[in-house]
């Protein structure tokens, strides 16, 4: 007999509906002690010795015996093998999804420009990508080659001339159509590596492995506590917690929709969160039901119950602005407008990382394969962040080009401002430039 599911209701009528929606939403990604000493310590070893601790680490960690580096480092035509051993379905879906993802991606690129003011002075932006970005992939059965897609393609599209990937392949797994993806979305090198070994390898370069400019892609806590510590020797994404989806309901969507695109997110892991808001108490009971109907379906139950119940919730509002309220106070990673008019609440929402509007538009279409990158903003950082985009691998470098009669003015403005801070030689410097 199926265990009947315990999800927290809340009402945000309730005098303590604050204090317990912000213990719902308390996430800590903060590693322990003895992962961040560990971390230390494995990217120390990569620095200090190179190919031989990534070979090392493989072999303790992935249960690979491998002699050497060579055995780790798979060549471009592998990665075009991958695509002939995969399914045609796959690869076509592949395809689709990964011309879809670039031309939204083709929408974001950044183009530098310049004006010229009356006397001939000429400011101006230059975009330029970086030289080399770094893809770290979970590796393993549970592989994710949406997420190569997610990561490379825009990477491609910003004109980075190399993009490295690292997969682990524990116990020898390899998943073709992770290799396939990389094929489609143009990775140029990857490598068999993994864990915070890899990280290290990514940032400081190894005998073989180049270093890059930015590190990207979803990992274990071993994986997110490397990043942090190599954040300043590289660039890196983002710190990601674990997936979220609220959905925003009217009352009117069929309940078994919204409690399938709940378990969407659920299922992930048990750390994962997904919440529905609505004005409508009856169709919350609807949810509910269909939750407990639905859960025993899945593949994936033990997962989806132990978020379900550990993080997730149903709550109920007054009305529709105050879901919105609610939903800017949690600024998800994915929103759903399952609503009439979406477009009437779309510029109410201040804070979240994709926003899926109506009743059809699942939120798993945007994991997949609507355009739109899945990489996204968690705990509440859709506050200040935003998705992953070709802006992440452009740079932006000023440019200034003073004419003389330019120079002259503006360094009587300098002038001032620099003897005001006791800056003498830029005060001399820009005067030097004034004409008499």
């Amino acid at each position: 007999m199926t265990a009947p599911i315990a999800i927290r209701r809340l009402d945000a009528a309730d005098q303590d509906f604050a204090r317990h929606l912000d213990h719902l939403l308390s996430w800590e990604s903060v590693s322990d002690d003895g992962v961040n000493q560990r971390v230390l310590e494995i990217i120390d070893a990569v620095r200090s010795r190179g190919d031989a601790a990534l070979v090392e680490y493989t072999q303790r960690f992935d249960g690979l015996e491998v002699a050497g580096m060579a055995e780790l480092i798979l060549p471009r035509e592998r990665l075009e093998l991958a695509l002939t051993r995969i399914t045609a379905e796959q690869r076509a879906a592949l395809e689709t999804a990964a011309e879809r993802v670039r031309s939204y991606h083709e929408r974001q690129k950044q183009d530098s420009w310049h004006y010229t003011e009356a006397d001939g002075t000429v400011l101006g932006q230059q975009v330029t990508p970086l030289d080399r970005a770094g893809l770290y992939v979970p590796g393993g059965k549970a592989s994710y080659p949406s997420s190569v897609l997610m990561n490379a393609i825009p990477a491609k599209v910003a004109g980075v001339p190399e993009v490295v990937m690292v997969v682990p392949t524990p116990r020898g797994e390899i998943n073709e159509i992770v290799l396939a993806a990389a094929a489609i979305a143009g990775v140029d090198r990857v490598f068999t590596i993994g864990g915070a070994q890899a990280v290290a390898a990514l940032a400081y370069g190894t005998e073989s492995v180049p270093p890059v400019d930015k590190i990207v892609g979803p990992g274990n806590i071993y994986v997110a506590t490397a990043k942090r510590h190599v954040f300043g020797k590289v660039g890196i994404d983002m710190i990601a917690g674990p997936s979220e989806i609220l959905v925003v309901c009217d009352g009117a969507t069929d309940p078994d929709w919204i409690a399938m695109d709940l378990f969407s997110q659920a299922e992930h892991d048990e750390d994962a969160q997904a919440i529905l808001v609505s004005p409508d108490a009856a169709f919350l009971d609807q949810v509910a039901a269909s939750i407990a109907k639905l859960l025993p379906t899945l593949e994936r139950e033990a997962i989806a119950r132990t978020s379900m119940e550990g993080r997730g919730a149903l709550i109920q509002v007054a009305d529709m602005a105050q879901a919105i309220e609610v939903a800017n106070r949690i600024a998800p990673e994915h929103l759903e407008l399952s609503v009439a008019d979406p477009e009437q609440y779309l510029p109410q929402i201040r804070h979240a990382g994709a926003i899926f509007m109506g009743r059809y538009t699942a939120e798993a279409l945007g994991d997949y394969c609507a355009g739109p990158n899945h990489v996204l903003p968690t705990s509440g950082t859709a506050r200040f962040s935003s998705p992953l985009g070709v802006y992440d691998f452009q740079k932006r470098s000023s440019i200034i080009h003073c004419s003389a009669e330019g120079a002259s003015e503006l360094g009587k403005v300098a002038s001032v401002l620099a003897r005001g801070e006791s800056l003498t030689a830029h005060a001399r410097s820009a005067e030097y430039r004034i004409k008499p």
